[in-house]
């Protein structure tokens, strides 16, 4: 399943995250995913598995892939010492590539995000990029872009989970074209989350999961999402979200769980020098 992102690139709705797998273990989880339907894998400079990523695309092409589509994003690090095209280059030459599918924006560094945005259009408009976003903007972050911007982002990916809806950001998005992609949308197995009554009670009608019945609700809301497992059970789990659908009093009683609990950094608060 894909989606049309607002620059007419179509995206696999659902991806796997890769955060902190490395080395076999990484390549393991790349090929369950795979051979489950995945064909999207999220990274970063950050994560330190860009090469181990392009290993493993490489890798599945030589089992007959046809086409993988591959996230990475822009450090902080690099946002702070203004290198931007230095650090995508460094990506371009770590993942083994010479085109970026989505390239995002990992967080909202105060004082650099803006500038940093602008040299990211360069790099999108010289073609080496599919699409452009970012990852953890709030609202008030995505105004002072586009008062500048010419490029309007593509994706903003956010920790997104029945505790942590985001409805109103998800509300902006939508207005401005920009397509929603949820990180540890299981909330990293917090049990405030899987032994939630309602979501059982919703998991045992289907005869599925919570983290299935999440997914699903994330796919019906028409998010996009990246699951992050090393368990090859769990991976094809993730992955089998067919044969069901939430009704829309199932859809509205998981929105309404949201507690505004993060599992990650709030990008109002967080030690970006740490980042």
């Amino acid at each position: 399943m894909f989606v049309d992102l607002n620059n007419g690139f179509c995206y696999p709705q659902m991806g796997a995250g890769t955060f902190p797998l490395k080395g076999y273990s990484l390549l393991k989880a790349m090929y369950y995913a795979y051979k489950n339907g995945c064909i999207s894998f999220d990274t970063s400079p950050a994560y330190g598995n860009e090469r181990w990523i392009g290993i493993g695309v490489k890798v599945l092409k030589l089992l007959g892939a046809k086409r993988i589509y591959v996230t990475t994003k822009l450090s902080n690090s690099a946002q702070r010492s203004g290198d931007v095209r230095g650090e995508f280059n460094s990506s371009l030459k770590r993942l083994g590539v010479t085109y970026i599918d989505l390239y995002l924006m990992h967080w909202p560094n105060p004082e650099t995000y803006v500038e940093a945005w602008l040299e990211m259009e360069k790099i999108y408009k010289e073609g080496h990029a599919g699409a452009i976003g970012v990852c953890n903007f709030h609202e008030h972050h995505l105004d002072k872009i586009l008062e500048v911007a010419t490029v309007v982002p593509a994706v903003n990916q956010v920790e997104l989970h029945p505790l942590l809806t985001q409805k109103k950001l998800r509300e902006y998005c939508a207005e401005k074209g920009i397509y929603i992609q949820s990180y540890s949308p299981v909330a990293r197995m917090d049990k405030k989350l899987i032994d939630n009554e309602a979501l059982l009670s919703i998991a045992d009608k289907y005869g599925k999961s919570v983290p299935q019945i999440i997914l699903k609700w994330n796919i019906q809301s028409g998010l996009m999402v990246i699951p992050k497992s090393a368990s090859g059970v769990r991976i094809k789990e993730n992955f089998s979200l067919e044969g069901f659908s939430l009704t829309d009093v199932e859809l509205n009683t998981i929105d309404s769980l949201n507690v505004n609990y993060r599992v990650r950094h709030d990008p109002d608060n967080a030690d970006f020098s740490k980042l």
